[in-house]
């Protein structure tokens, strides 16, 4: 009898060495079932990769794509990481894109016509996109008017204005300065080793940074009594995000190296998913989008919050334009078109909720790069691009649907 109840006995939540192969294996699995809202785009965005390394005989993963793909989707990731916090704080913003051109607009005037240095045209610009969100915010946090409402009135505006600006014409170039910005990369330093020297040396802190943050967060999750994944599936998580950031890392160090707008991309990663993580306008920002009432019960200033959501967004929003018009050296009445449906088709892929007070920044960043490689990949196999239109909208269809069946089976 007592071997029987030892052989029942269940494996700590932790994942113990204890437990049987078919209790972990249940284990491993309910882990799984419950992380797939986290894991589920990491998987499907490593499938997609696969898939068309395949597909396009490995020109995918060749080192010069690699870097291309960085450099042609860093300006959809920046505004991925501010729609996802707008929609986490439950609204939309359809102006990010006309935003975008109209700063592309503004840096060229100030630059090629008036001839102002590109350091003080750049923190003009950043000042600009940040009244924009600003007035935007206002209207939509202190005024009441529907977010929706308010940013498809600056879409039209901003859109407007750009041809403005512009007076319907190409302008450019922009100084070799900011070109290297949107399409430098690090500078080569120290010995010859047929790879490049600095981009290797951030790889191996990335790595270290990722084990830290992984163990730390798994550490105080179990302080808590918060659910963890068995120790073995951590293990294979650990491993697989290792793997993935040292191959990426040995590409792009076999090439030219890390391109700069990477470095960029890496500190607002960094910087946004600590402040939604740690600090108390994160938690604010989960909260307005998770239960309004509830969170104003609790003191939570949610007009300040949504404004400053909203600012944020500008200024984010301005960067990418920054970005956009020193990649291709000239602003163009054009720019930005359907920039904002990508940012928002990302955060969706990415992970975020309709209702909001759901999503992370590495849910937008894995949200964008699966549109990216999508593109990229369609294009290099001879995908016509009304096929593509039609694969990213099933694409983003799949990935909201998943997300609706996934809160039918927890609430279940």
């Amino acid at each position: 009898m007592s071997t029987d109840v030892t052989a029942k006995t269940p494996a700590p939540p932790g994942g113990g060495g204890s437990a049987s192969d078919g209790g972990l294996l249940r284990l491993m699995l309910d882990g799984m079932r419950r992380n797939m809202r986290q894991y589920g785009m990491l998987m499907a965005l490593g499938l997609i990769v696969v898939l068309f390394a395949v597909w396009s005989g490995g020109d995918l993963l060749l080192p010069r794509n690699v870097s291309n793909l960085v450099l042609q989707n860093s300006y959809i990731l920046i505004l991925a990481i501010g729609m996802m916090l707008v929609i986490i704080a439950g609204h939309i913003d359809l102006s990010v894109g006309s935003l975008t051109a109209f700063i592309g607009a503004m840096s060229a005037v100030l630059m090629v016509e008036h001839d102002l240095s590109w350091p003080l045209a750049v923190v003009l610009c950043l000042a600009i996109g940040a009244v924009a969100g600003s007035v935007q915010g206002f209207f939509i946090a202190y005024l009441g008017i529907p977010s929706f409402i308010v940013t498809l009135a600056g879409m039209l505006l901003f859109r407007g204005l750009t041809e403005i600006f512009l007076k319907g014409q190409t302008l450019g170039p922009f100084p070799k300065d900011l070109q290297k910005i949107a399409n430098g990369f690090l500078p080569e330093v120290g010995p010859n080793t047929n790879y490049h020297n600095l981009t290797l040396l951030l790889g191996l802190a990335l790595i270290a940074f990722v084990v830290f943050q992984e163990v730390r967060d798994r550490k105080r999750q179990q302080e808590f009594a918060l659910d963890v994944l068995p120790a073995k599936l951590f293990l294979l998580k650990m491993v697989a995000l290792v793997a993935a950031v040292l191959v990426v890392t040995l590409l792009l160090a076999s090439y030219k190296g890390a391109p700069v707008v990477l470095l960029i991309l890496g500190v607002l990663v960094v910087g946004f998913g600590y402040l939604m993580r740690n600090a108390i306008i994160g938690r604010h920002i989960y909260a307005i989008g998770g239960n309004l009432p509830a969170a104003k019960l609790s003191g939570v200033k949610d007009k300040k919050v949504t404004f400053l959501v909203f600012l944020n967004m500008g200024m984010l929003a301005a960067l990418a334009g920054l970005v956009f018009a020193a990649r291709f050296n000239a602003a163009s009445p054009k720019a930005g078109l359907n920039f904002e449906l990508e940012a928002i088709a990302a955060s969706f892929i990415g992970g975020a909720s309709m209702s909001g007070g759901v999503g992370t920044v590495l849910g937008a960043i894995i949200g964008g790069l699966v549109l990216g490689v999508l593109n990229n990949g369609m294009n290099l196999v001879g995908i016509g691009t009304d096929w593509q239109q039609v694969i990213k909208g099933a694409v983003l269809l799949a990935a909201v649907g998943f997300d609706v069946w996934n809160k039918r089976k927890v609430g279940s």
